[in-house]
């Protein structure tokens, strides 16, 4: 009897209940506690069916950690261990103790629908994983989820919002990211090979215990009303995820937009992805595309450092309007997250090679920056509320975007085919400033192009299901252009692309009118050519911008 007081303290949340069993429901884990060796399977019911001896138990608690081999990963490259990774986290979050990879170990994860929860530290060492998504059985089914432990809830008592509202009169626990939506108003009204009927009125932002919205990631639409609310407590403490040299066997599937979710999925905010290497091989002809080997959504403050990953081949599909497109596909997925930042991180193949697809694509972020880093793209779908890329190189896809606030660009080098291109597909919209100082712009990278330092295209006969903006003031100050391999033809550069070629006098009329640029503010910008810099390729469109040269 004193022995078995004994273990009850020791194993907590394990022998706490007569039956000697607890339930995860979220992870789909029972584990248990009962005299047999430590075993690892699964029922017919799809449950990850684990048992923990006295003897492991013992001696896990004494090493303070949890590592794989601890619940049967062979490590061999052979053996397909994700439901030993699976079960180490599902036992490790119960206890609250990090997890560590075996050194030199090879896992190999096979298509199994399994999902491995992380909530504790965990240091993948120099382990090596090989994730083979030859034959998936789900492939929506993350390899990892890095997961709260505290719950969503739906706050009470708000109705409605206003753009830029600086308190919400909401009982909170803590600070939290709240998520609304109206569903009866659409946004990003897609135009062109990709056209869509829009999506829902969606915005995320964080509000302190005390009501107040942080000001950083405001508010960005009017809400008349809220057909859905949720609200989720973040983490005060940082979870960190080291290491790790992750090898994606490519799928072969059709190529259609039915993306892979087959990596690191990210839903818990104060995280820390460092030193992390993902690979791909095996791509051939045709793929499906992937959402992103690190996905990152529904959370805030999340940073991943010293992480070097792998850009993904371009195939051919038939887009929504008919018509065949080129189809993305991401190592970096960013949607619903505020304050996420790339530090020191580089790809594995060429930025500047355009057989592979731009790295990163987003959605209804805040706050995105790109520090020290090296990637084929910067790219903003459904908007994002303030940007940052410094200290940066991007390359043959550059930087894409629409949104709002202020978007910074300093101390990098570009080898886009504009300095910043605002997607037409959305309206080449941003509602706010461009602020552009010592940087190299090398377009489309040395190859023939017309050169422009603003691309974008905007006809005014779509509803986009929002008013679109030029950016109100573009400031660049110590530009070099190295337009130094245009043809004997060349016309020279300008700000300004010619956003609309139709638009040559006041006769044309836009439904939708576009609220163009004010002001222009140019110091210090230069040419390898002789040409001299114009507007635009459309003087008439923007004649009435002031443009400032010192």
């Amino acid at each position: 009897m004193k022995n078995m007081i004994l273990f009850f303290f020791l194993f907590p949340g394990v022998l706490c209940m007569a039956q000697g069993q607890t339930k995860s429901p979220s992870e789909n884990v029972v584990i248990t506690s009962k005299k047999n060796n430590t075993r690892v399977r699964t029922n017919e019911n799809g449950e990850l069916l684990i048992n923990v001896s006295t003897k492991d138990f013992l001696k896990i608690k004494a090493n303070g950690m949890v590592r794989y081999s601890d619940f049967g990963a062979r490590g061999d490259g052979k053996t397909d261990d994700i439901e030993a990774i699976a079960a180490t986290h599902a036992f490790a979050n119960q206890q609250g103790l990090p997890v560590k990879a075996d050194e030199g170990a090879i896992y190999y994860i096979g298509g199994k629908s399994r999902t491995a929860v992380i909530r504790t530290d965990t240091d993948f060492c120099t382990a090596a994983f090989i994730i083979d998504d030859s034959d998936v059985q789900n492939r929506n089914s993350h390899v990892f989820l890095v997961s709260s432990s505290l719950k969503p809830f739906r706050p009470e008592g708000i109705s409605s919002l206003k753009r830029n509202q600086e308190k919400i009169d909401i009982s909170l626990p803590g600070t939290c990211i709240v998520t609304v939506t109206n569903s009866h108003v659409k946004r990003y009204v897609r135009f062109g090979p990709n056209q869509n009927n829009g999506s829902p009125q969606t915005d995320i932002f964080i509000v302190y215990k005390d009501v107040k919205v942080d000001m950083d990631a405001p508010v960005i639409w009017d809400f008349d009303q809220i057909t859905d609310i949720k609200s989720l407590p973040i983490d005060e403490k940082t979870l960190t995820i080291t290491g790790g040299r992750f090898t994606t066997i490519a799928n072969s599937a059709e190529s259609k937009y039915t993306y892979y979710s087959r990596g690191i999925a990210i839903r818990r905010s104060n995280v820390l992805v460092n030193g992390l290497e993902h690979r791909i091989t095996g791509e051939g002809d045709h793929g499906a595309p992937y959402g992103g080997f690190i996905n990152i959504s529904d959370c805030a403050y999340v940073t991943v450092r010293n992480t070097i990953l792998t850009g993904h081949k371009t195939y051919q599909t038939i887009g929504s309007a008919g018509v065949t497109v080129s189809m993305g596909s991401y190592d970096i997925s960013i949607n619903r997250a505020l304050n996420v930042s790339f530090l020191n991180c580089s790809q594995t193949n060429d930025i500047n090679d355009t057989g592979y697809w731009g790295i990163l694509g987003s959605n209804y972020c805040k706050n995105l920056v790109y520090d020290n880093c090296t990637l084929s793209r910067f790219d903003a779908h459904m908007g994002v509320a303030n940007a940052t890329i410094r200290n940066s190189t991007l390359g043959h896809q550059g930087i894409n975007a629409i949104g709002s606030g202020t978007f910074t660009v300093e101390n990098s080098t570009i080898y886009g085919r504009n300095l910043i291109n605002l997607r037409s597909d959305y309206g080449s919209t941003w509602q706010g400033e461009l602020l552009i100082r010592n940087c190299i712009f090398v377009p489309a990278g040395g190859r023939t192009t017309s050169v422009s330092l603003i691309g974008g295209s905007y006809s005014g006969q779509h509803d986009f299901g929002y008013t679109c903006y030029m950016p109100e003031r573009i400031t660049i100050e110590n530009l070099h252009v190295d337009d130094s391999k245009q043809p004997d033809d060349y016309k020279g550069p300008a700000i300004f692309a010619d956003f609309n070629p139709e638009m040559t006098n006041d006769s044309y009329v836009e439904k939708f009118p576009y609220i163009r640029t004010r002001e222009v503010i140019l110091r210090n910008v230069t040419f390898a050519s002789d040409k001299i810099l114009r507007v635009s390729y459309n003087p008439f469109m923007f004649k009435d911008v002031m443009v400032k040269a010192w």
